[in-house]
């Protein structure tokens, strides 16, 4: 079957949220359960951030309980070490999978570890921008789509440091038609590599197969400075910077598979994210008239 075969298949989500292990704890965290019943056309569905070693909080158990649409975004696995794909976390996969019901599985395609896994440890990463990794990380894709059943999308990763001789955007576009798959494109995160590598903020994305992005991530990040050095911090703040929206703006234009966006702000109050979520809304209706779930 087909790439366009099987996209046709996956249902439109629309516009969610992200949670992930214990996020509902932290002061003044929106409650996805709340805005959903209150705004369901911001959070028709929740991406729940997944290591295997903790499992789901209640709110992920409790939203799966509902029959509530969810995606499964894997926090711990390389998918280009063939060894991380072990027996038993293959099997815990498949349990909370059939917990979460998810429509995809997606995550960062970057290095969840660095040397042995040890599990309960994330550390986040880039991948390593090579040919050789890119066809690594398609092989994997396709291992753990076989294993599950479920499409596998990958999502660029930020960083402060990125190794390969490869764009970060065509080192993505061989990853997935290498594993004929669709990808999880996360603006913000684009933003930081095109601001880190002296880019402007489209750059690249002309040439890019954008009607193979399936899922898009938006978040808020802040600016820093160590010392004369300037980075964002990609740490899903209640400031969306304008490269990010930049980036969104043309890529919802121009993708004609997308399924779902989400607007990371998990740690956020809801009354200060509204108006991102009044603007992502109004953007998606825009570019999909008429389309229900939104």
């Amino acid at each position: 079957m087909t790439f366009a075969d099987r996209m046709a298949r996956l249902p439109y989500l629309g516009l969610g949220l992200s949670t992930e292990y214990g996020a509902l704890e932290s002061h003044g965290a929106l409650d996805p359960r709340r805005v959903h019943a209150q705004h369901p056309d911001y959070a028709a569905f929740l991406e729940v951030g997944v290591e295997v070693s903790k499992g789901l909080d209640e709110l992920a158990g409790q939203w799966a309980a509902q029959g509530l649409p969810t995606t499964y975004h894997f926090l711990d696995i390389n998918l280009d070490e063939p060894e991380d794909f072990d027996a038993d976390w293959l099997s815990d996969v498949r349990v909370l999978a059939a917990q979460l019901k998810p429509a995809w599985l997606c995550g960062d395609a970057g290095l969840w570890h660095f040397g042995r896994r040890e599990r309960g440890h994330m550390l986040l990463l880039p991948p390593i921008l090579s040919r050789e990794s890119a066809q690594a990380q398609a092989r994997g894709i396709v291992h753990l789509r076989e294993a599950t059943g479920y499409e596998i999308f990958p999502e660029n990763p930020p960083g402060q440091v990125f190794l390969g001789d490869m764009p970060l955007l065509d080192y993505f576009a061989e990853v997935i038609e290498a594993a004929d798959t669709g990808l999880l494109l996360d603006c913000a995160h684009l933003a930081i590599y095109q601001r880190l590598t002296g880019r402007a903020m489209l750059d690249g994305l002309d040439n890019f197969p954008l009607e193979r992005v399936i899922e898009i991530h938006v978040a808020g990040g802040t600016l820093r400075d160590h010392e004369g050095f300037g980075w964002i911090d990609d740490d899903h703040s209640q400031h969306v910077l304008q490269d990010t929206w930049t980036i969104f703006n043309y890529v919802v234009e121009r993708t004609t598979s997308l399924r779902a966006v989400v607007f990371e702000c998990e740690r956020q109050p809801f009354e200060v994210m509204r108006p991102d979520f009044r603007r992502l809304h109004r953007r998606l209706r825009h570019v999909r008239p008429g389309a229900t779930g939104i």
